[in-house]
C-alpha cells in the first residue's frame, strides 16, 4: 500500500518548515508528520493527534513513527490500534510493538484478527520477540499450517527469528523440527521455504529428506538454502548455489576445478580455499601458479599470492613483489597481506609508506608506522593508529599527539566521524596523564552522545568520583523543506557502474523518505561519482560509497537516522549501512540475496528494477560513475 500519494499533492507552499513552537497549531498534513517523526520522540503534538484522528494514512505514518522510536514507554499509545478499522494501521501497531520489544500478549489478538496480512505480522512479531521458546513455537508451527500463503510466510519469518535467536540455548522440540520439515515438503512458495529451511539450519537439523526436496526446487535462492543447510556439494548452473556449495563443502580438487569459474565470485573463493585448506597437491599449487603470473587479472593474482603465501612461500615471494608495485592500490593491499604471511619485512616497510591510507593500513606493524599515520585524515588510518598503539609502553608520552589528532577530526564538525574519534578517546583514556584529564571534561559536551559518554567514563575511571556526559542526546540535521521532497515518491535513480553499465533503481520513499532524500541530496551533487564497492561479501551484501574507500570514513557530515519497518532486505535491495542504532553515515549496501535475518534493523530505500545481473558481478573496487536522479512529476495540488 502506498500511504504517501496524498502527501506528495500537497503544495509545497502550504508545508511550513518552520521548526515546531509551544504555540504551533497541531499540523494536519503529513509532512508535519514525517518532521515529527525526525524529532525522535521529543515532540509528540502531531503524533499523538495522528494517532486519535481516525484517518488511516495518518495513524499509519503516526504508529510507523512511535515503532521507530523504540522506546516501550510508548506502548500505550500502540495498543489502542491494534483494532483499528484499518489492516494498514494493524499491521504497523503489531510491528510497532514489535519494534519497541514489547511484552503485549501478541498470540491473543489471533483469535480475533482475520485479515492474512496482519495475521503475517502477528507471527512474525512473536518470533522476534518471543516471551518464551517453548510456548511461541507451537503458534507458529500453527501458522505455517494456514491455508493463505501469506499467513505461512509471516509463519515462517517468525520460525526463523525463533530458531535463530533461541535454538543455540534452547533445542526445539520434536513437534517444532517435524512441522518445519513438512512445511518444506507442503510449501511451494519460494520465501516460505527459504525461511523454513534457514530455521532448520539455526536449529542445526540437517534432515537429508529435507534437502533433498529443497535441492529441486526452481528456486536458486532456496537451492542455495538447502546446499547450506546440507552442507552437501552440487554443481548447480546458478552461480550463488555453486558459491555455497564450494564454501560448505569445498575440497582440494572441487577449488581447483573452479578457479576459471564463469562467476567472479565463485572463481575467487576457489583461489581462496586453496590457501584456506592448504591445498599443496600439483593441481592446487598448478592453478595458483597460472592464476598468480604476470598479466593475470589484478584480483585473481591478488588472491593466489595469499594462497600461495600460505601453502608455497618459496613460490609467493615473486608474485608479493610484482603486487607490491601494482598502480592498481587494492593489489598492493592484498601484498601487504602475503607479506606478512611471509613475514616480508621489507615489503610491509615499503609498504606502510604507501600514499593510499588502506595500503598503510594493511602494512602497519610498528608504533613509529602508527605515529606516522595520526596526522592523517583518513579515518580508517587513525582508527588503525590507534588501535596498533593500545597498550603502548608510553601512552603518556603520546597523549599530546593523541589529543591533536581527536581535535582534528572535531574541528571537521563531522560527527559521523564516530570511528577515529572513539579508538583515539580509549586510548587518552588510557593514559590518563593530567594533562588529559582536564582535556576529557571538555568531551563531556560533545556534540557526539556516544563520545561524551565515552569521556565521562574514563573521567569516572581515573578521578574514581561518577562523572556524567553533558550532551546525553544526538541533534539530528535539520529536516529538509517541503520543497526538497517534493517529487521524491516516485522517484527513480541510474547508477552507472564503470565497464559494467547502467543499474536501474525504484526509490521507495514511502518506507523511508529521509534515507531517500539523503541520497537524492547526495547523488546530486555527484558525491558519490568515483567512490568504489570496498566490500564484497557473496551469498550476502556488496557495500560502497565511503570516500576512504573503507569502513569508517563517512559521505555524510551527520548521521542518518535508521528508518526500519516492513521494507524487506530482499534480493536486489539497497539499504543504508550501520554500526548500530541511528548511525547512518552515507555508504550503502547491495543485498545479493534474500537477507531476512537484516529486516527490521537495517533501513531499505530502494529496489534494483533492471540491471540486477550488473549487481551480481560488481567486484572490490568497481567504480560508481554516476547516480543520476528523476524526481515524479505531481499532480495539481490538493490537500490529503
Amino acid at each position: 500500500m502506498r500511504f504517501f500519494i496524498p502527501f506528495l499533492l500537497v503544495a509545497a507552499s502550504t508545508w511550513p518548515s518552520a521548526p515546531l513552537s509551544a504555540q504551533t497549531p497541531i499540523p494536519a498534513t503529513t509532512y508535519e508528520l514525517l518532521r515529527a517523526e525526525h524529532t525522535r520522540g521529543t515532540d509528540m503534538r502531531a503524533i499523538d493527534a495522528a494517532l486519535v484522528s481516525g484517518d488511516p494514512v495518518r495513524q499509519t505514518l503516526a504508529v510507523r513513527a512511535v515503532g521507530r522510536f523504540e522506546q516501550n514507554a510508548f506502548e500505550s499509545k500502540v495498543i489502542p490500534l491494534l483494532t483499528a478499522r484499518s489492516a494498514s494501521v494493524r499491521r504497523e501497531a503489531v510491528n510497532a510493538l514489535g519494534q519497541m520489544r514489547s511484552r503485549y500478549a501478541l498470540a491473543n489478538l489471533l483469535t480475533s484478527e482475520q485479515d492474512a496480512t496482519v495475521r503475517a505480522v502477528i507471527y512474525e512479531t512473536l518470533g522476534r520477540n518471543p516471551n518464551s521458546a517453548a510456548t511461541t513455537a507451537p503458534i507458529l508451527t500453527d501458522g505455517l499450517r494456514d491455508s493463505r500463503p501469506a499467513v505461512r510466510s509471516g509463519a515462517a519469518r517468525g520460525l526463523e527469528s525463533l530458531m535463530r535467536r533461541t535454538a543455540r540455548t534452547a533445542a526445539p522440540s520434536a513437534a517444532t523440527l517435524r512441522a518445519l520439515r513438512e512445511a518444506v515438503t507442503r510449501n511451494g512458495a519460494s520465501e516460505t521455504r527459504q525461511l523454513v529451511l534457514l530455521a532448520l539450519t539455526a536449529a542445526n537439523d540437517r534432515d537429508s529428506a529435507t534437502v533433498a526436496v529443497a535441492l529441486r526446487d526452481t528456486s536458486a535462492e532456496v537451492r542455495r538454502a538447502a546446499v547450506a543447510l546440507g552442507r552437501i556439494w552440487v554443481n548447480d548452473p546458478a552461480p550463488m548455489v555453486r558459491w555455497q556449495a564450494l564454501r560448505v563443502a569445498g575440497t582440494c580438487a572441487r577449488a581447483a576445478s573452479h578457479v576459471r569459474d564463469s562467476s567472479e565470485h565463485v572463481a575467487l573463493l576457489a583461489i581462496d580455499l586453496l590457501g584456506e585448506l592448504t591445498c599443496t597437491d600439483a593441481a592446487a599449487l598448478t592453478a595458483l601458479d597460472r592464476e598468480s603470473r604476470a598479466g593475470a587479472e589484478w584480483r585473481h593474482q591478488a588472491h593466489a599470492a595469499v594462497s600461495l603465501a600460505k601453502v608455497a612461500p618459496a613460490r609467493a615471494a615473486a608474485v608479493v613483489l610484482q603486487l607490491a608495485a601494482s598502480t592498481t592500490w587494492q593489489a598492493r593491499v592484498y601484498a601487504a597481506n602475503a607479506a606478512k604471511l611471509l613475514k616480508d619485512s621489507a615489503t610491509l616497510r615499503t609498504l606502510a609508506g604507501d600514499k593510499e591510507p588502506n595500503v598503510a593500513i594493511a602494512a602497519m606493524t610498528t608504533r613509529e608506522q602508527a605515529m606516522r599515520a595520526l596526522t592523517s585524515d583518513h579515518a580508517g588510518l587513525v582508527l588503525a593508529a590507534a588501535t596498533q598503539l593500545k597498550g603502548d609502553r608510553d601512552l603518556a608520552g603520546i597523549a599530546p599527539q593523541l589529543r591533536a589528532a581527536f581535535d582534528r577530526f572535531t574541528a571537521m564538525q563531522r560527527v559521523s566521524l564516530r570511528d577515529p574519534r572513539a579508538a583515539l578517546l580509549a586510548r587518552i583514556g588510557e593514559a590518563a596523564d593530567a594533562p588529559s584529564t582536564v582535556w576529557l571534561r571538555e568531551r563531556l559536551r560533545d556534540p557526539d552522545p556516544a563520545i561524551a559518554s565515552a569521556a565521562a567514563q574514563y573521567l569516572t575511571t581515573i578521578t574514581g568520583s561518577a562523572v556524567a556526559p553533558t550532551t546525553t542526546r544526538y541533534e539530528p540535521a535539520a529536516f529538509p523543506t517541503a520543497a526538497q521532497l517534493a517529487g521524491l515518491d516516485g522517484a527513480t535513480a541510474t547508477m552507472r557502474l564503470r565497464g559494467l553499465g547502467e543499474v536501474e533503481l525504484a526509490l521507495r520513499f514511502e518506507a523511508a523518505p529521509m534515507a531517500v532524500h539523503t541520497f537524492v541530496t547526495l547523488a546530486s551533487a555527484g558525491s558519490f561519482n568515483g567512490l568504489t564497492f570496498h566490500r564484497i561479501v557473496p551469498n550476502f551484501v556488496i557495500q560502497g560509497g565511503s570516500p576512504g574507500a573503507d569502513e569508517y570514513d563517512p559521505i555524510t557530515d551527520s548521521f542518518m537516522r535508521d528508518e526500519v519497518g516492513l521494507a524487506r532486505n530482499a534480493r536486489g535491495s539497497f539499504g543504508i549501512s550501520t554500526r548500530g542504532r541511528d548511525t547512518g553515515d552515507g555508504q550503502i549496501y547491495v543485498n545479493l540475496v534474500n537477507n531476512f535475518r537484516l529486516d527490521h534493523d537495517y533501513t531499505v530505500f530502494a529496489n534494483v528494477t533492471r540491471g540486477l545481473d550488473l549487481i551480481d558481478r560488481v567486484q572490490e573496487g568497481d567504480v560508481i560513475e554516476s547516480i543520476v536522479v528523476r524526481r515524479a512529476t505531481t499532480s495539481a495540488p490538493r490537500r490529503p
